[in-house]
């Protein structure tokens, strides 16, 4: 089993930075794709960014140029967020997918980001 433990949110005002953090633990393999997915009050989870093992990163369109993701290792992530917006406000899940594929879904309990205006 896989679990994720993400810190870092709190809340901070619009134009400001703040730095999520997940770890992972359990069956990791060395193969595998990480990311964070943000969800606001009444709307869906949407995809911010992810990361592969490899390097290869994908970002929402929302939040290109002002968040970058990186990672350490298999096993830990992080997300720099700039110029903070209200609308960046959400609870923020870590992922990770790994093979088997259709089983190999993971999220953590999620981390609150509030950003003022």
């Amino acid at each position: 089993q896989v679990q994720l433990v993400e810190s870092g949110g709190g809340l901070v005002q619009a134009g400001g930075s703040l730095r999520l953090s997940c770890a992972a633990s359990g069956s990791i393999l060395s193969f595998n794709a990480m990311g964070w997915y943000r969800q606001a009050p009444g709307k869906q989870r949407e995809l911010v960014a992810t990361i592969t093992t490899g390097g290869d990163t994908n970002y929402a369109a929302s939040v290109k140029g002002r968040f970058t993701i990186s990672r350490d290792n298999a096993k830990k992530i992080d997300l720099q967020m700039n110029s903070l917006k209200p609308e960046d406000t959400g609870v923020y899940y870590c992922n990770l997918y790994q093979a088997p594929w259709e089983n190999g879904n993971f999220w953590g309990q999620g981390t609150q980001v509030t950003v003022s205006s």
